[in-house]
């Protein structure tokens, strides 16, 4: 389990977000909760930035 953290996202984000999340509750047999996506976003953006 990873550290609670809170953080503020833009508006704009959040949107996208959650249709990145309805899409993916709409083929997965899993709940994806919120949280849950947006480590999956996280680490593929920080897969860019690796040296």
């Amino acid at each position: 389990m990873g550290e609670r953290i809170t953080i503020i996202l833009g508006s704009a984000n959040v949107e996208k977000l959650r249709n990145i999340q309805a899409k993916m509750i709409k083929t997965s047999p899993k709940y994806i909760s919120f949280s849950h996506l947006l480590n999956l976003v996280v680490v593929e953006g920080l897969k860019k930035y690796r040296a």
